[in-house]
């Protein structure tokens, strides 16, 4: 079975105007920052509270009286005890939007943020000896108010959750492939929880019947959605935000096409464990409930605390980077005007970047004015193009003609890490030539990137340049983006960009 022809930027779910497509955004960035701010708030007036407790409250004749403790003095401890509890939580994944329908799961990184918070600070202390010293009864202290004041937050939040509309858009969109047991006893656990992060919008149906079940109780109530063979169509319509599989003995062709409508349509898909008899490597258990279910976790580089220290790194980086670029932006500039007058300096084009969304890309001019009308369709430049300036083809060689682009990273159009942004043209004829292409769209295109530092640009194997790609989005960390920018300078030159 061959797969669809994939759908234009603008067919895709999240174009439309919905509750359901304004819900990725809601659950990825807004929910976040908004519970940020009011973990923020709580934290501060947790430990602004030990500190009265301890120094103003009768509580403090049980430790050792700690000199000019007054709160101005103690202020620049309190925000720096503010500052390492928010890293831990979010370190503990208390950030996940899906965490806010789950209040013991919320609880459990509120507590294992602070308790580790409380070791990290009590360690500080010792070593870097502040004025005045941390009273360990004000860490204590702290402890029990932050873990009190963070949950009683929470679950203010989550109570006006579930009686707003918010309980809708804060629900992932699910939908079954198949229907057996496993698929049952999913559904009937999804069911009986009004406050699951997963509603079941219904089943899609496939070719072969399954197994009847031993009694009534297990037929299914969900909505057929549809046949396999329409399961573009379906992830469209119902805004499916993740497809369960409950079944593997599918047609291998079968299942390639369900893979690969998943990430043309950015859908997660899911396996339940029951339905296979092999061990798959890359996954990872999670429950709902008493169901086991087999799934790739939210990855490192999509957590808000990662993205917000990646945005950090671009920011001071680009910044640096555009200042100290700008002198040779200039003499490239006039030597492009002097060889090629009738032209800009600057060229610019369409992009795919983060989430499919177009951008405008800036580079300095290398080519004739006339060459993007004969360039349309064609991925890379080919060696010794007489349309390339001389001035072109030695600021290609070097990189030099993307210096430009540091105004793109400062914009939030690219990171100064990533994948290559590709003109949307190509972004659809890949996607149906190499597998998993579209994944690399999860995060913001570079500047730089694991591919390129590899000798992956230019005229080179696409399909090794998206293995590198997607290896960077499952392995991301600030070292390894410090290593890539550090390995780009190294490698600065390269001979397959021309």
């Amino acid at each position: 079975m061959s797969a669809p022809t994939p759908p234009s930027p603008s067919a895709r779910p999240g174009s439309t105007p919905s509750t359901w497509t304004d819900a990725p955004r809601l659950r990825q960035t807004v929910l976040p920052l908004l519970l940020l701010a009011g973990d923020t708030l709580m934290t501060f007036a947790g430990v602004a509270i030990a500190w009265w407790l301890r120094y103003r409250s009768r509580l403090g004749a049980l430790g050792i009286d700690v000199p000019d403790a007054t709160f101005g003095r103690y202020l620049p401890l309190l925000l720096l005890g503010v500052a390492l509890l928010i890293a831990a939580f979010a370190q503990f994944g208390l950030y996940d939007a899906r965490l806010l329908l789950r209040r013991y799961q919320s609880l459990n990184a509120i507590l294992k943020g602070a308790a580790f918070w409380l070791v990290a600070y009590l360690g500080i202390s010792l070593v870097l000896r502040f004025d005045p010293p941390i009273s360990r009864l004000f860490v204590v202290l702290a402890f029990v108010c932050v873990v009190g004041l963070l949950y009683a937050w929470r679950i203010t939040v989550h109570r006006i959750a579930l009686r707003t509309r918010l309980l809708e858009r804060l629900r992932r969109r699910a939908a079954l492939l198949g229907w057996n047991e496993h698929a049952a006893a999913l559904a009937e656990e999804i069911g009986r929880d009004p406050a699951h992060p997963f509603v079941l919008v219904g089943r899609v149906t496939s070719p072969e019947t399954t197994p009847p079940f031993p009694s009534a109780r297990r037929e299914s109530t969900l909505a057929d959605l549809g046949p396999l063979a329409e399961l573009d169509a379906i992830l469209a319509r119902e805004h499916v935000d993740v497809l369960i599989l409950t079944r593997l003995d599918l047609p291998k062709a079968d299942m390639r096409h369900v893979v690969e409508t998943c990430e043309r349509n950015y859908v997660e898909w899911k396996i339940v464990p029951g339905a296979f008899d092999i061990f798959l490597s890359g996954l990872r258990l999670q429950t709902i409930g008493r169901v086991p279910v087999l799934g790739i976790e939210e990855l490192a580089i999509k957590r808000l605390f990662s993205r917000m220290l990646k945005r950090g790194f671009d920011l001071v980086g680009a910044t640096a980077g555009l200042l100290l670029s700008t002198p040779v932006i200039a003499v490239l500039a006039l030597l492009i005007k002097r060889e090629s007058p009738g032209g800009p300096v600057f060229f610019r084009q369409t992009r795919v970047g983060a989430n499919h969304r177009p951008f405008t890309l800036w580079k300095l001019r290398s080519m004739v004015p006339e060459a993007p009308a004969a360039d349309a369709q064609r991925q890379s430049t080919a060696r010794h193009d007489p349309r390339l300036l001389r001035i072109g083809a030695f600021m290609r060689a070097w990189n030099l003609d993307e210096l430009p682009q540091f105004w793109n990273v400062l914009r939030g159009d690219m990171s100064l890490v990533g994948p290559r942004p590709e003109r949307p043209y190509h972004v659809d004829q890949l996607a149906g030539a190499i597998p998993h292409y579209l994944p690399r769209h999860i995060v913001k295109p570079g500047m730089t990137g694991w591919a390129q530092i590899n000798g992956l640009r230019g005229d080179t194997d696409l399909s090794a340049r998206v293995q590198h790609d997607i290896y960077y989005i499952e392995n991301w960390s600030v070292w390894l983006d410090l290593q890539i920018v550090l390995l780009t300078f190294v490698r600065w030159r390269s001979p397959q960009a021309y």
